[in-house]
């Protein structure tokens, strides 16, 4: 199911505008952490160590599908995941979401089956929603739970293959699932979240310790931030091109 942002997020966001125009400055050189991504439900095959050279700036499509060397492309991928105080909607049967498919925003035809690589975890100083995080914190109907970034080579469009919060530094008591990151035509990022909350907000007729669904796939663009929601928590993310090209084997 899709959930809508209430106008006071809405109003949070436009104030960080700081946020927005400073994610089209240059990155700074990350540290470097190897990875690759899992697929539902089973694992995935071995990715190639191959590293990819740094994606084109400013980019709305990906890169064609017949190019051998798209799916070695490096991107940059920031997320904040946040809970909500107060309900962002109504009493449901939230059971009934559990192990729910995804939502697909700008779907396409299956790309092929080449498996996402994590490249590097960045260190909160290189992160560039710090501005937006901050209204967040401030905000009384808002608590950030996780901040995290890193760089990673995208999947194949259909491959649903992803990485774990844990496997991207992120260890939230109660929260667990996974990130997308896929390319086809056009670049997608999703994810599918489970958050079990001992303390639910008021106004969901939650009970302590009810698990909360979010599970998203849609198109994304460099530079724009994404929202995704829910009416207990929500994720806001941003995409970019990778900064530099890695070494071979890193």
């Amino acid at each position: 199911m899709k959930y809508r942002a209430l106008s006071c997020l809405t109003a949070l966001l436009a104030l960080a505008v700081t946020a927005g125009q400073a994610a089209s400055a240059p990155l700074p050189a990350p540290a470097t952490q190897q990875g690759r991504a899992a697929t539902r439900p089973a694992p995935p095959a071995q990715a190639s160590p191959q590293a990819p050279p740094a994606a084109a700036a400013g980019s709305a499509a990906a890169d064609s599908v017949g190019d051998p060397s798209a799916h070695r492309r490096a991107y940059y991928i920031e997320i904040v995941i946040f809970r909500a105080l107060v309900a962002l909607g109504s009493p449901e049967d939230w059971a009934a979401e559990t192990g729910m498919a995804p939502t697909v925003t700008g779907g396409e035809a299956a790309s092929g089956s080449n498996l996402g690589q994590l490249l590097d975890l960045l260190p909160p100083s290189q992160y560039r929603l710090r501005s937006l995080a901050a209204i967040l914190r401030g905000s009384r109907d808002y608590r950030v739970v996780a901040h995290a970034a890193w760089e990673q080579t995208a999947s194949d469009w259909g491959t649903n293959a992803g990485f774990t919060l844990q496997q991207l530094g992120i260890d939230v008591p109660g929260l667990t699932g996974e990130v997308y990151f896929e390319r086809g035509a056009f670049l997608h990022l999703g994810m599918t979240l489970d958050y079990a909350m001992a303390r639910p907000p008021a106004g969901l007729g939650a009970a302590p310790g009810t698990t909360f669904v979010l599970s998203e796939m849609r198109r994304v663009r460099f530079y724009q931030r994404n929202y995704y929601d829910n009416p207990a928590f929500g994720v806001i993310a941003l995409v970019l091109p990778a900064p530099r090209a890695h070494p071979p084997g890193r």
